[in-house]
């Protein structure tokens, strides 16, 4: 039986799309990386060199306007996934778009509501990877009642390193370029969403400790983005959640999340990719043991090309699921700016 070829664009060459996606696209039998446009012509054509594509394209609406390509892998920063996802669907292509979604919760719903006009296409955002090796357990420890009723819960991504005083503005700390995006408490949070289900309810508070920064042409910029933040959630499933995301958290052990239940309790060890449970009567939490088959792992291309192809649908990440966590990034500005509570949907 013969595959059906699939031919692809690459719009912004950042350090997953080589690392992760042209890679792993490469390996699959019938794919074909064809195109890239990137911020300059000299690092799109580096980027070509590396990975044998013919065709180096001077800006990113030349390359999804040509007829070369069937699907366009965007990679660039969040402020420019809505524009170049609609013009994408608009020109019959494809798309699997970085996370995070977008800048904003207005661009979310725009590329929502292209993609339920061009249902023939195929729209994926690539989903927070972090805890794939754990979700099954995790969802199925959830299922069978092991928590019993979840009442709280604790998710802490924070880094050990101490602030970095000196180093330059990045685009994270941008809006104009990050959006509402703050450190990786969307991808954080989609985690959380996959588990217990989505928040009604946000109350937020930020701090940015270093105020300015150098860009890349020596000029001083405010920061945009907060270096630190303490969220609180009133999930749907009843229980309340903290969250904190934060880089000045100097010797701050790794990550990890905590689920509280009326039955019994979970903890999830993101940096030594362990799960330890206990249930009422136990004194303790011991290692709960992941079975190999339920143990999962980046399949995200895989994943893309067999939803164009007809063999499966996109499960991580629809964009429907990337419109909530756009709305509840979007719900932790707000309240952290005007010291209210903000309910979801927005």
């Amino acid at each position: 039986m013969s595959i059906q070829k699939v031919r692809i664009g690459i719009v912004g060459a950042g350090g997953n799309v080589r690392a992760r996606h042209a890679p792993s696209f490469q390996a699959i039998d019938g794919v074909e990386l064809v195109s890239v446009a990137n911020r300059s012509r000299a690092s799109g054509e580096r980027f070509a060199q590396e990975f044998g594509i013919t065709t180096v394209y001077d800006n990113w609406m030349e390359l999804v306007e040509a007829d070369d390509t069937d699907a366009i892998c965007i990679g660039t920063w969040p402020n420019m996934h809505c524009a170049i996802t609609l013009a994408a669907l608009e020109n019959d292509k494809h798309v699997l778009t970085e996370a995070r979604m977008a800048a904003n919760a207005d661009e979310a719903h725009a590329m929502l509501e292209a993609s339920r006009s061009m249902t023939h296409l195929v729209t994926q955002i690539v989903p927070a990877p972090m805890t794939l090796w754990a979700d099954q357990t995790v969802q199925g420890l959830i299922d069978e009642g092991y928590l019993g009723e979840i009442l709280a819960v604790d998710m802490r991504a924070t880094q050990s390193n101490f602030v970095d005083t000196e180093g330059p503005m990045r685009f994270r700390q941008d809006r104009e370029l990050s959006g509402y995006n703050i450190l990786n408490m969307g991808i954080m949070y989609e985690i959380l969403a996959r588990w217990i289900g989505q928040a009604n309810k946000v109350v937020a508070m930020t701090k940015t400790a270093i105020k300015q920064r150098k860009d890349d042409d020596g000029h001083l910029r405010a920061v945009t983005v907060p270096d630190h933040v303490d969220i609180l959630c009133e999930m749907a499933c009843g229980a309340q959640a903290h969250l904190r995301f934060s880089a000045i958290t100097g010797l701050a052990p790794g990550g990890e999340v905590w689920l509280f239940g009326s039955q019994g309790t979970v903890r999830v060890d993101m940096g030594g990719t362990k799960i330890y449970g206990g249930r009422r009567g136990e004194s303790e939490l011991k290692e709960i043991p992941i079975a190999d088959e339920k143990r999962g792992a980046w399949r995200v291309e895989e994943e893309f090309i067999n939803a164009i192809r007809g063999i499966e649908q996109v499960k991580l990440t629809p964009f429907d699921v990337g419109v909530h966590y756009m709305e509840w990034t979007e719900a932790v500005t707000r309240s952290a700016q005007t010291g209210e509570a903000v309910s979801l949907p927005l």
